[in-house]
C-alpha cells in the first residue's frame, strides 16, 4: 500500500491542501508510513486538468489512497477510474497518519 497527501509543504509537518489538483505538494509514504518521497506538483498553477492530471501521476507511482482537502468532480471520477481510495481531510499530517496507522 502506498499512500499520497496533498500537502501545503514538502515535509509531513505540514498539513493537509484544500485542495486535490491545485496542491503545492504531494507527499509519497510507504506501508509503514514513512516518507519516501515529496512531489512539488506540476499542475499547482496553469489551465485545467490539473485533477485528472495529477491522478495519472499517482497511479504511475502505485498509489493506492490518496488524502485531500477536497476532491473536484474531475478528480474524483479519474480517482474511481484507476481504483485510488481517497479520503477527504484536513488538518495536520502526521495526525492523518497516526490516525490511519491506529486502522491498521
Amino acid at each position: 500500500m502506498k499512500i499520497a497527501i496533498a500537502s501545503t509543504t514538502k515535509t509531513k509537518e505540514g498539513e493537509i491542501s484544500p485542495q486535490g489538483g491545485r496542491a503545492p505538494y504531494y507527499l509519497f509514504f510507504d506501508e509503514k508510513f514513512e516518507l519516501e518521497a515529496a512531489l512539488k506538483n506540476p499542475f499547482a498553477s496553469g489551465g485545467g486538468g490539473a485533477g485528472q492530471a495529477i491522478v495519472k501521476i499517482l497511479e504511475d507511482r502505485g498509489v493506492s489512497k490518496v488524502v485531500v482537502g477536497k476532491v473536484g468532480d474531475n478528480m474524483k471520477t479519474a480517482l474511481e477510474e484507476t481504483n485510488i481510495e481517497f479520503y477527504e481531510r484536513e488538518g495536520s499530517i502526521l495526525s492523518f497518519l497516526e490516525e490511519i496507522k491506529d486502522e491498521k
